[in-house]
């Protein structure tokens, strides 16, 4: 029982990225996403996935490789997407 609380636990907080990353694609806009905020995130996420290898926990392993993934990418289009003030989009 704990494994599939722990299972369904990381699908429902890896999916909870895909709203936001499906937006950002679509609208080129990450400007109200914070950089400290997005560091931040990642840095847990990735020490929880460390924890995750040490343990041996295939599902804190999982959602913590594909929340750090979803993050990453969210990073990678605030990047490309920045637009200076002023600038035309």
């Amino acid at each position: 029982m704990i494994t599939v609380l722990g299972l369904v636990a990381g699908v429902l907080t890896t999916a909870s990225w895909l709203p936001q990353l499906r937006r950002s694609w679509r609208t080129r806009s990450t400007g109200d996403l914070s950089w400290t905020y997005l560091v931040m995130l990642s840095v847990g996420v990735g020490l929880w996935l460390t924890y995750g290898v040490a343990v041996a926990d295939v599902a804190v392993l999982a959602a913590n490789a594909l929340t750090l993934a979803a993050l990453t990418t969210l990073m990678v289009l605030k990047v490309v997407h920045h637009h200076a003030p002023g600038e035309a989009r």
